[in-house]
């Protein structure tokens, strides 16, 4: 968890702007929701591993012979966690509001979200996340909007050049049948086959072998990820040819549907890459899956899924839903330095002696003609106080006398 100065926190400030104004653009309205849920929501099974590193909340009232009493069962001791991600309390909002919310519902959250997980580069016990999602629709759309509205954030952020990965969890459940995977091993093989980019086929074949997995189903896997490397296109052909036979249909078909609504929009040259092996390791994954990825980082800026089992648990009946996640912190630490954009920020350093209603109408002058300003009393090391306004992100200062009226006052650049 860490403090933000002030130049930090401005540079933050204005890329969530950027997202917000973006996804708003697409047609995205934003929510709030608390940051607090109840423990059982938090523990039901949807979040994978991240249910591990979800920071409790002690019960109100326990003495300490009630603690050492309910020690051994976490749920005793407390009902409420902090949210780990913004997906879980969507589905409860969505299912507490449906009635005053359209059929098709696309939302905005913008939120810290809390892991007790070790810190480690880009990634933080509270970092922010940037989600959209769209409730209520099924079909290839949904996920093209969500892909759309996210590579537009990445381009007005000048970061172009972002592409998606794709996959669908029926895929991965087909392909490992199809390999001959028991249904009781696949979650256990899935974890395996997720470290293929960090330890390679050959690796990945090790540790199954070592895991004691079904052999022969192995053995198919090895002669699979053994075939002459492609990067398939993304179309029908491009992606049958990366797959073993025995995929549904259905599921290649919505594949093939998502890419070309990407590419309506996109042009051509759509950004989307099918990778018959990407994973992605949250437990409420029901179909497509993606990653987004820049070619100047190894790691991914984002990612998300359709999840159409979740809000069913919380509403009793099941609703299509799918969201997208922008790693806010990642890209934040991507992007240059580069002070206000353009905003007009004064510092006015004024003499001792200057009545304080001058300085305070010439900043209300400023201040009403759209700029920022602060006031700095003048004193001898003025390099450090100019240099520090620079670092703050004011761009020009202005020298106060008794004499400086708002037509005399003369603007230089801080830098």
């Amino acid at each position: 968890m860490r403090d933000f100065l002030p130049a930090d926190k401005a540079r933050r400030e204005r890329v969530l702007a950027v997202i917000r104004e973006r996804y708003r653009a697409h047609g995205f309205d934003e929510i709030e929701t608390p940051v607090m849920e109840e423990y059982s929501r938090l523990h039901a099974g949807l979040g994978g591993d991240n249910e591990k590193l979800s920071f409790s909340i002690l019960k109100r009232g326990m003495d300490a012979e009630g603690i050492r009493a309910a020690a051994d069962d976490p749920a005793a001791l407390a009902d409420l966690g902090l949210r780990y991600d913004l997906t879980v309390p969507l589905a409860r909002f969505y299912a507490t509001n449906r009635a005053q919310l359209p059929t098709v519902f696309r939302a905005i959250q913008m939120a810290p979200v809390w892991r007790a997980e070790r810190p480690q580069k880009g990634r933080y016990r509270q970092f922010m996340q940037c989600d959209i999602d769209i409730i209520g629709d099924a079909s290839a759309r949904a996920e093209a909007e969500l892909m759309v509205a996210s590579l537009d954030v990445l381009d007005t952020l000048g970061l172009e050049g972002g592409s998606i990965r794709v996959n669908d969890r029926r895929v991965l459940d087909a392909m490992l049948d199809a390999f001959g995977f028991a249904p009781d091993e696949r979650p256990g093989v899935l974890i395996t086959v997720d470290k293929l980019d960090k330890i390679g086929p050959s690796g990945v074949v090790a540790e199954l072998r070592d895991r004691e997995a079904s052999g022969p189903a192995v053995d198919a896997l090895d002669a699979y990820l053994d075939r002459p490397a492609a990067t398939p296109s993304f179309d029908d052909a491009g992606i049958r040819a990366a797959l073993p036979d025995g995929i549904p249909d259905e599921v290649i078909a919505h594949l093939v549907s998502l890419g070309e609504t990407v590419a309506a929009a996109r042009g051509a040259d759509a950004p989307l890459v099918f990778d018959p092996f990407l994973v992605r390791g949250m437990g409420y994954y029901t179909g497509t899956i993606f990653e987004l990825a820049h070619p100047s980082v190894d790691y991914s800026l984002g990612g998300g899924g359709r999840y159409d089992g979740m809000i069913g648990r919380f509403l009793g009946q099941q609703v299509p839903a799918v969201g997208f996640s922008i790693g806010f912190e990642r890209i934040v630490d991507l992007l240059p330095d580069d002070g206000a954009d353009g905003e007009r920020s004064v510092v006015l350093v004024h003499d001792r002696d200057v009545p304080l209603d001058r300085l305070v109408a010439l900043k209300s002058r400023l201040v009403a003609d759209g700029a920022r300003v602060r006031l700095e009393q003048r004193v001898k090391n003025m390099k450090a106080l100019l240099e520090r306004s620079a670092a703050d992100g004011y761009t020009a200062f202005a020298s106060v006398g008794t004499e400086t009226t708002a037509d005399s006052l003369e603007l230089k650049p801080l830098s």
